[in-house]
Parts: C-alpha cells; structure tokens; sequence
C-alpha cells in the first residue's frame, strides 16, 4: 500500500472539491465525448404516452391536438379498447358524430364490458337523435358499472325521459345536449334549455 504525504492528500481532495463542479458546467457535462447530436442527459427513444397526454389536452378543450396525441398512441400501442374510446371521445367533442360512433363501436367489439365506451356511444346516439338505442346503450353501460356511477344513472335517466316523452308527443322536437367530462373518458349528458 502506498502512502502518501498528508498534505498531498489534501491538496487532491481540495481539487477535486473545486474542480468537480466546474466540469459539469462545460457543454456536455463532465463526461461529454463532443460526438453525439443529442443534448446531454436526454433519453433517447423514450417518448410521453399518447393516451396521456391525449387526456389532458381533453381536460385543456384542445380536441384537435388530443385527436393527435391518440392518434400517436395508436401508432405506438394499437389500436387497444383505450385507444379506439379515446379517439371516439375527441371525434365526438368535435362534433364528428359518424366518426365518434365508428371508433367508440370499433372499441366495443374490442371489449363489450368497456363501459366508457358504451356511455360515450349512447351520447353520441343522443345527439343523432337515435334515442330509443341511446337508451339501450346507455342501459348495458349502466348495468355493466353496476350503477356505480352517477354520471351514466344520469344519461340514462334523460335518455328514457326522452324516449317515454316521444311515445306521448310523436316525433321528437330538436333539442340541443352539452356534453360535461366526468373522469377519465366518461361524459355527462346535459340538455340546454
């Protein structure tokens, strides 16, 4: 073992001490090798989940830009039950009725048991005055959820409202619905007076 003089040990411990931090400083960090195009400490390959981002930008009201971001996720995870719900969900806040009624349905035959999907599809027949199947609709997704959730009690009672209400009065007068998010892909129908 070598041993060396006590103020050469000191005098590299000092150094060190003031030299370290100044090697993170320089471009690239203290182990830079100069040859590579990416900024240091990036990981690269690694991307943000589509679905997310998708669901916040949601929340954002910037349907267009989650259309994307599910779109990505698609590319990125397939075209799961998640993806295909998600990208019915933005089709429907922007007023794509067909194509929101496409994807949450491409969505359900992915998975019958997926309950936002089977909410979402029943608002989506509500604004194409489809209500008598909206009603069906929104009764397996509520029976599905075990009428755990209030939001889809809620579309449900306003669909066979409606639907009883169409019995007495013949055809339905035009009526406009707002839809109001409640979770993560679950809607709420509200009717505008």
């Amino acid at each position: 073992m070598r041993v060396f003089p006590r103020g050469r040990v000191l005098a590299a411990l000092l150094a060190g001490a003031l030299l370290g931090p100044l090697a993170a400083c320089l471009p690239g960090g203290p182990s830079a090798s100069g040859d590579s195009p990416y900024a240091p400490g990036t990981a690269r390959g690694e991307g943000v989940d589509g679905l997310l981002v998708g669901h916040r930008l949601m929340e954002a009201g910037e349907y267009e830009l989650a259309l994307k971001a599910y779109y990505r996720a698609a590319a990125d995870q397939g075209a799961t039950v998640d993806v295909l719900s998600a990208i019915g969900s933005a089709n429907l806040k922007l007023g794509r009725l067909g194509q929101a009624e496409q994807m949450l349905r491409r969505a359900l035959d992915e998975d019958q048991t997926f309950v936002p999907a089977w909410n979402n599809l029943g608002v989506v027949l509500m604004e194409q005055n489809k209500t008598a199947e909206a009603a069906r609709t929104f009764q397996t997704a509520f029976a599905l959820d075990s009428g755990q959730s209030d939001a889809i009690r809620e579309n449900l009672r306003l669909a066979l409202a409606k639907v009883k209400k169409e019995a007495y009065s013949g055809p339905a007068e035009e009526q406009q619905f707002t839809l109001m998010r409640r979770g993560q892909g679950e809607y709420l129908l509200l009717t505008r007076q």
